[in-house]
């Protein structure tokens, strides 16, 4: 049995591998993963729960969700994955979506880095100082 230690080295060794100009090849993961199912390791399973782990935090730190109380126009979102892209890279996916009970403005989270400038936001802060 493989230690969760040597397991996390050695997924983290594939993701390695995956990365292209740091930004993640689609094809190499395909091929990893059928790599590792197709050697028979033992610990074939623990190594891939490792790589998912990767996976899903590289997936986290490059898509940027962004939330308004409205639907925003096209300009309006343009420019904002622009901005987004200017500050995190170009590998930076955007998702928009709609959600009322922000009352206005918008909120905006990468990865852990959130920013939040709706009323909601503002009024969690103030009651949040009371």
């Amino acid at each position: 049995m493989i230690s969760n230690k040597v397991a996390r080295r050695e997924a983290k060794q594939l993701f390695r591998l995956c990365l292209v100009n740091s930004a993640l090849d689609e094809t190499r993961v395909r091929e990893v993963v059928q790599q590792v199912v197709v050697s028979g390791r033992r610990a074939a399973r623990t190594i891939l729960v490792q790589f998912l782990r990767l996976l899903r935090l590289y997936r986290a730190q490059h898509t940027a969700t962004v939330e308004s109380a409205t639907p925003l126009s096209p300009e309006l979102q343009a420019t904002t994955n622009a901005n987004l892209r200017r500050i995190y890279g170009l590998g930076l996916t955007t998702v928009f979506s709609d959600r009322p009970s922000l009352i206005g403005g918008m909120r905006v989270q990468v990865g852990s880095d959130v920013y939040d400038g709706s009323v909601l936001g503002w009024l969690a802060a103030l009651e949040a100082r009371f």
